[in-house]
Protein backbone atom coordinates (compact mmCIF):
# COMPACT_ATOMS: atom_id res chain seq x y z
CA UNK A 1 0.00 0.00 0.00
CA UNK A 2 2.89 2.32 0.84
CA UNK A 3 4.43 1.71 -2.62
CA UNK A 4 1.10 2.47 -4.34
CA UNK A 5 0.73 5.81 -2.58
CA UNK A 6 4.36 6.67 -3.30
CA UNK A 7 3.87 5.85 -7.00
CA UNK A 8 0.68 7.93 -7.18
CA UNK A 9 2.57 10.82 -5.57
CA UNK A 10 5.23 10.67 -8.28
CA UNK A 11 2.52 10.52 -10.96
CA UNK A 12 0.61 13.48 -9.49
CA UNK A 13 3.80 15.54 -9.30
CA UNK A 14 4.61 14.80 -12.96
CA UNK A 15 1.05 15.66 -14.05
CA UNK A 16 1.16 19.10 -12.43
CA UNK A 17 4.67 20.09 -13.58
CA UNK A 18 5.41 22.16 -16.69
CA UNK A 19 5.31 20.24 -19.97
CA UNK A 20 8.63 19.88 -21.82
CA UNK A 21 7.39 18.51 -25.14
CA UNK A 22 7.41 20.48 -28.40
CA UNK A 23 4.66 20.84 -30.98
CA UNK A 24 7.30 19.96 -33.56
CA UNK A 25 5.59 19.60 -36.90
CA UNK A 26 3.45 22.67 -36.30
CA UNK A 27 6.08 24.85 -34.58
CA UNK A 28 9.63 24.54 -35.99
CA UNK A 29 12.46 24.05 -33.53
CA UNK A 30 14.97 26.85 -33.02
CA UNK A 31 18.41 25.36 -33.56
CA UNK A 32 21.58 26.87 -32.03
CA UNK A 33 23.67 29.28 -34.10
CA UNK A 34 26.48 26.78 -34.66
CA UNK A 35 24.19 23.88 -35.61
CA UNK A 36 25.48 21.95 -38.62
CA UNK A 37 22.58 21.10 -40.87
CA UNK A 38 22.23 20.27 -44.54
CA UNK A 39 24.57 22.01 -46.96
CA UNK A 40 23.60 24.77 -49.38
CA UNK A 41 25.56 24.79 -52.64
CA UNK A 42 25.98 27.79 -54.95
CA UNK A 43 27.16 26.49 -58.36
CA UNK A 44 28.04 30.00 -59.59
CA UNK A 45 30.82 30.26 -56.99
CA UNK A 46 32.25 26.76 -57.55
CA UNK A 47 35.63 26.58 -59.33
CA UNK A 48 35.67 22.75 -59.49
CA UNK A 49 38.78 22.41 -57.32
CA UNK A 50 37.54 19.06 -55.87
CA UNK A 51 38.79 19.96 -52.38
CA UNK A 52 35.38 19.19 -50.87
CA UNK A 53 35.29 15.73 -52.42
CA UNK A 54 38.89 15.00 -51.40
CA UNK A 55 38.49 16.00 -47.75
CA UNK A 56 35.15 14.22 -47.23
CA UNK A 57 35.79 11.33 -44.79
CA UNK A 58 32.86 9.27 -46.10
CA UNK A 59 33.32 9.99 -49.83
CA UNK A 60 29.70 11.06 -50.16
CA UNK A 61 30.41 14.04 -52.46
CA UNK A 62 30.64 13.58 -56.22
CA UNK A 63 31.91 16.59 -58.16
CA UNK A 64 32.67 16.67 -61.87
CA UNK A 65 33.58 19.52 -64.16
CA UNK A 66 34.35 20.14 -67.79
CA UNK A 67 36.67 22.62 -69.48
CA UNK A 68 35.26 26.10 -69.86
CA UNK A 69 33.64 26.47 -73.31
CA UNK A 70 34.79 30.10 -73.47
CA UNK A 71 38.42 29.94 -74.70
CA UNK A 72 39.24 33.32 -73.11
CA UNK A 73 38.41 32.09 -69.62
CA UNK A 74 40.59 29.57 -67.84
CA UNK A 75 39.45 26.86 -65.46
CA UNK A 76 36.53 24.49 -65.42
CA UNK A 77 32.76 24.76 -65.36
CA UNK A 78 30.81 22.58 -62.95
CA UNK A 79 28.98 19.69 -64.54
CA UNK A 80 27.56 17.69 -61.62
CA UNK A 81 27.59 18.02 -57.84
CA UNK A 82 25.88 15.32 -55.80
CA UNK A 83 25.80 14.46 -52.10
CA UNK A 84 24.68 11.12 -50.69
CA UNK A 85 23.04 12.09 -47.39
CA UNK A 86 22.65 8.41 -46.56
CA UNK A 87 26.30 8.35 -45.51
CA UNK A 88 27.04 12.07 -44.97
CA UNK A 89 27.95 12.78 -41.34
CA UNK A 90 27.52 16.58 -41.64
CA UNK A 91 31.06 17.11 -40.37
CA UNK A 92 31.40 20.60 -41.93
CA UNK A 93 34.79 19.79 -43.48
CA UNK A 94 33.58 20.48 -47.02
CA UNK A 95 32.49 24.00 -46.07
CA UNK A 96 35.73 24.73 -44.21
CA UNK A 97 37.97 23.79 -47.12
CA UNK A 98 35.99 25.49 -49.92
CA UNK A 99 38.05 28.50 -51.08
CA UNK A 100 35.10 30.35 -52.66
CA UNK A 101 32.50 29.49 -49.99
CA UNK A 102 30.31 27.79 -52.56
CA UNK A 103 29.24 25.32 -49.85
CA UNK A 104 27.74 26.65 -46.63
CA UNK A 105 25.91 24.91 -43.82
CA UNK A 106 22.28 25.70 -43.03
CA UNK A 107 20.15 25.17 -39.94
CA UNK A 108 17.85 22.95 -41.99
CA UNK A 109 17.91 19.36 -40.74
CA UNK A 110 14.77 17.71 -42.08
CA UNK A 111 15.68 14.88 -44.44
CA UNK A 112 13.09 12.32 -43.35
CA UNK A 113 12.00 10.09 -46.21
CA UNK A 114 10.58 6.65 -46.84
CA UNK A 115 13.14 5.71 -49.48
CA UNK A 116 16.92 5.74 -49.33
CA UNK A 117 17.01 6.77 -52.97
CA UNK A 118 15.57 10.14 -51.96
CA UNK A 119 18.71 10.84 -49.90
CA UNK A 120 20.82 11.34 -53.05
CA UNK A 121 20.66 15.10 -53.62
CA UNK A 122 21.83 16.82 -56.78
CA UNK A 123 23.13 20.30 -57.55
CA UNK A 124 19.68 21.79 -58.20
CA UNK A 125 18.24 20.55 -54.90
CA UNK A 126 21.26 21.79 -52.94
CA UNK A 127 21.05 25.18 -54.64
CA UNK A 128 17.36 25.49 -53.73
CA UNK A 129 18.16 24.57 -50.11
CA UNK A 130 18.74 28.18 -49.12
CA UNK A 131 16.47 28.40 -46.09
CA UNK A 132 18.08 29.12 -42.75
CA UNK A 133 21.61 29.65 -44.06
CA UNK A 134 23.99 29.98 -41.15
CA UNK A 135 25.28 33.54 -40.86
CA UNK A 136 28.64 33.95 -39.18
CA UNK A 137 29.43 37.02 -37.15
CA UNK A 138 32.70 37.83 -38.88
CA UNK A 139 33.24 41.05 -36.95
CA UNK A 140 33.79 39.11 -33.73
CA UNK A 141 36.16 36.61 -35.34
CA UNK A 142 39.81 37.43 -35.99
CA UNK A 143 41.50 36.21 -39.15
CA UNK A 144 42.73 32.99 -37.51
CA UNK A 145 39.17 31.86 -36.70
CA UNK A 146 39.45 31.73 -32.90
CA UNK A 147 37.49 34.07 -30.67
CA UNK A 148 39.26 37.01 -29.11
CA UNK A 149 40.03 36.84 -25.41
CA UNK A 150 38.94 40.13 -23.92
Amino acid sequence: MKGLIKGLGVTWKAMTSKKVTYKYPDVPLQMPDRFRGIQHFDPDKCIVCNLCAKICPTDCITLTGKPNPDPEKKGKVIDTYDINFEICILCDLCTEVCPTEAIVMTNNFELATYSRDDLFKDMEWLNDNNELIRQENNSAMPKGGAKKNV
